[in-house]
């Protein structure tokens, strides 16, 4: 990807919050997917979405790009540009200091972050797509849904150990979950740190393996919701389940649901936001002389005035008979669109009225009779 400010593409200030940025993703990436979005250029855009979060969620990686840019966080480790001079490994002068770059990129030093592993941790978030009925979504309904989560473990409380057992802190890296290894570079020896091989980074040893979740802490169970969808939900949009998501680590609370809505289409109408679509055909006689006429909207028959003279593709506004407002003020509304049908067959009585009626306005007319081949292709029809 070409050389992009990642906070001006997920459209947060440098000092956002981890909250923040993880709002602005989760908004455009919604907005961009390829399975919403076809719009030319969405899918690059999702790609560079992705990309900015990737590096923005992660202290670390942000860290590194807010002090070296994309050089920080693309393998180069913050290098720059080509050899120069008698260096073969670039100008380090943009930098402040090689004592700088080793602590930022390899943990060493004073900048070095110390994290407790055994610290209440947040669950994950779910994503959940549901397929809905065009009028389900109009009207809301109330349904159940069915899906995977992992949950505390109930036999050891999400300790991971067997019951009267308990973890203990792991004697190689101190319960820090980290260790510092020292390596030979061509500049020198330096330290880096890197995750603790015994625990994994979790900073304790489990001797006793609860035997219901194998020393995870957390369990795979079915879970069942009942979920109200609400009246005038739109393709894409989404609701979110407050701690209906992944366990949390360490006690720390529930992950959120958010559940993704797929709309079938219509055969009778359309919809674009809260405005709702349709046709409807009327006769000759009706266009010109005007009818009173009743017309199907989401909400059930209403009546409609045609007045005389209506030409063919006139539009005509339902006021208040369209999508539910998802902010309560009311529904969207309702755009009718007349077609007038003219009649492929006709009876001697019909034609007679039709040559007077353009007669009695001063004109002429020769009705054009059918020749056999059609005569006999109406029969077939």
């Amino acid at each position: 990807m070409a050389q992009h400010d990642y906070y001006e593409i997920l459209g947060v200030d440098k000092s956002a919050s981890d909250a923040d940025i993880s709002k602005a993703y989760r908004k455009l990436a919604k907005k961009y997917h390829p399975d919403l979005n076809h719009e030319p250029g969405a899918e690059e855009k999702y790609k560079e979405v992705n990309e900015a979060y990737e590096v923005l969620h992660d202290k670390d990686k942000r860290a590194r790009y807010d002090q070296f840019g994309q050089a920080g966080v693309n393998g180069q480790g913050g290098f720059g540009g080509g050899a120069t001079g008698g260096n073969p490994y670039g100008d380090f002068s943009g930098f402040g200091g090689f004592g700088d770059i080793f602590s930022d990129l390899f943990g060493g030093g004073s900048r070095q972050r110390n994290v407790d592993p055994t610290a209440p941790q947040r669950g994950q978030d779910l994503d959940y797509t549901m397929t809905i009925d065009f009028m389900d979504a109009i009207k809301g309904k109330e349904t159940d849904i069915t899906y995977t989560r992992s949950e505390t473990c109930p036999t050891c409380d999400g300790s991971g150990a067997e019951k009267g057992t308990h973890p203990i802190t792991c004697d190689k890296c101190h319960g820090t979950g980290h260790m510092t290894v020292t390596r030979q570079t061509p500049f020198g020896v330096i330290q880096q740190q890197t995750t603790c091989d015994k625990c994994h980074g979790t900073g304790k040893i489990i001797e006793h393996p609860c035997q219901t979740c194998k020393g995870k802490g957390t369990v795979n169970k079915k879970q069942t919701l009942q979920v109200k969808i609400p009246a005038g939900i739109d393709n894409g949009q989404q609701i979110r389940l407050a701690g209906q998501g992944e366990a949390g680590k360490n006690g720390g609370e529930y992950g959120d649901l958010y559940i993704v809505f797929r709309i079938r289409p219509s055969k009778e109408f359309t919809r674009q936001g809260t405005t709702i679509y349709s046709k409807v055909p009327i006769s000759f006689a009706q266009a010109t002389l005007g009818d009173q006429i009743q017309v199907d909207t989401v909400h059930g028959k209403v009546s409609l005035k045609i007045p005389a003279g209506t030409q063919p593709n006139t539009h005509f506004k339902l006021r208040g008979e369209g999508v539910p407002k998802l902010n309560g003020e009311g529904n969207g509304d309702h755009e009718v669109t007349v077609d007038v049908t003219i009649p492929k067959k006709v009876n001697d009585k019909q034609k007679e009225a039709l040559v007077d009626f353009v007669k009695a306005g001063g004109g002429n007319i020769t009705p054009q009779e059918k020749n056999f081949f059609e005569r006999l292709k109406d029969k077939l029809s």
